[in-house]
């Protein structure tokens, strides 16, 4: 009998370490990405993302085997005030090369995962802006991961913040007067793919 119990419990260890991550999609009405930057060192001014497509392939066994994309349309950028966004979208920024790919979507796709606590992360990855990729890293933390109480599925809650230097992805215009660094915070829940 110990016997046969030994091998159900390798079984189950063996099963769990060589578990597949497993897929999830992001909840595009509540996932934001905001952006802030100092304007003329007078105020901070706030921007934001949101309704974007996303995954995440979640290994719980062994998170730093997750990985995540993202793809973010820049049209879906958010300013509370239509002139700034329609600066935005125009050839100082973003409508430098309207109608190309690389510079109609913002993208971020994982590289490596570094667990720096039982809950937190930095996660390493590409992000690629205006036809320009860099490297950037995220300080991540798991919100919550458990039973969505409506929607009776898997759920995820990710909380992240991070630096970007404007400049880097050719954006940079008026900085230094306008801050050229950018200080983003992302909020984002994931259902379990069916």
């Amino acid at each position: 009998m110990k016997s046969i119990l030994l091998a159900a419990a390798l079984t189950t260890v063996v099963t769990a370490a060589f578990a597949e991550p497993e897929k999830y999609v992001l909840d595009a009405s509540h996932s934001q990405v905001v952006f802030s930057y100092s304007h003329l060192g007078f105020s901070t001014s706030y921007a934001m993302f949101s309704g974007f497509e996303g995954a995440i392939m979640f290994d719980q066994e062994s998170p730093a085997n997750s990985s995540v994309t993202v793809s973010i349309p820049v049209q879906s950028m958010l300013t509370g005030w239509e002139a700034r966004f329609d600066h935005f979208m125009s050839p100082d920024f973003f409508g430098a090369q309207d109608g190309d790919q690389d510079v109609d979507l913002v993208t971020f796709s994982s590289t490596s995962i570094e667990l720096t606590g039982e809950d937190t992360a930095k996660i390493t990855g590409d992000l690629a802006m205006n036809g320009v990729s860099k490297s950037v890293v995220l300080d991540a933390v798991l919100n919550k991961a458990g039973q969505h109480p409506r929607a009776e599925k898997p759920w995820l809650g990710f909380s992240a913040t991070t630096t970007v230097a404007r400049s880097d992805f050719d954006l940079g215009l008026f900085a230094p007067y306008v801050g050229d660094v950018l200080d983003v915070r992302i909020s984002i829940e994931a259902m379990k793919d069916e």
